[in-house]
C-alpha cells in the first residue's frame, strides 16, 4: 500500500469493477450457455447507503454479462460500462459525466486491468484477494475478499471517517 494520507472528505463517487469485487470472481456457465454470478447482499445494501448520501456509483467491467446488467438495474447504478478492455478512458468519461475530478472518486478493483484506475483515483482500493501488484499500488486493501462484502467495507470506512454514517443509522435505531 502507498503511504500518503488521503482526504476522504473529498470523495463523492464510487466506481468499482464487478467480477472479483462485487462477486468472488466465479462465473457459472450453465449447459444452455447462460451465465450466473453471485453478488453480496451486504455490498448491495452498502451501495444503497452510499446513494442515500447523494453520491453516484459506477460499474466498469472488463466482461459483458446480463447478470451485471440486471444487478446494476436493481441497485439503480448511475453509470455502467461493460466489455471495457481499457478501463481508464471509461473512468475518465464517467468523471466527465459526473462533473468530478479523479481525486473525488474511490475506485475498487482486483486485477491488473484495474491498476491504472487504482493509481488515478483519489482513493484506490484493492480487495483482499486482489493480485499483488494491485495491492501494492492501493491506498487501502480490504479485510475481506471480493463478493464477501468488500465494497460495503469501503463504503462504511469512508462514511464513518467523514461523519456521514451516524445520520444514515438514525433510520435503523428508531
Amino acid at each position: 500500500m502507498t503511504e500518503h494520507k488521503i482526504d476522504l472528505s473529498k470523495i463523492k463517487m464510487l466506481i468499482t469493477d464487478v467480477d472479483g469485487v462485487l462477486t468472488d470472481g466465479t462465473v457459472i456457465i450453465n449447459g444452455d450457455g447462460s451465465e450466473g454470478k453471485s453478488f453480496s447482499l451486504l455490498d448491495g445494501h452498502g451501495i444503497k447507503l452510499w446513494r442515500r448520501v447523494g453520491f453516484p456509483v459506477g460499474f466498469i467491467s472488463g466482461r459483458a454479462s446480463k447478470s451485471t446488467t440486471v444487478r446494476a438495474a436493481q441497485l439503480e447504478i448511475d453509470y455502467v460500462e461493460q466489455g471495457a478492455k481499457r478501463k481508464l478512458p471509461v473512468f475518465e468519461s464517467m468523471l466527465l459525466s459526473a462533473g468530478l475530478e479523479a481525486d473525488e472518486v474511490v475506485y475498487i478493483g482486483d486485477d491488473l486491468l484495474d491498476l491504472p484506475l487504482v493509481k488515478r483515483a483519489g482513493f484506490g482500493v484493492a480487495v483482499a484477494n486482489a493480485v499483488g501488484e494491485l495491492k501494492e499500488s492501493a491506498d487501502y486493501v480490504t479485510s475481506v475478499g471480493g463478493g464477501s462484502g468488500a465494497v460495503r467495507e469501503v463504503i462504511e470506512y469512508i462514511l464513518k471517517n467523514t461523519g456521514k454514517w451516524q445520520g444514515l443509522m438514525e433510520r435503523y435505531l428508531v
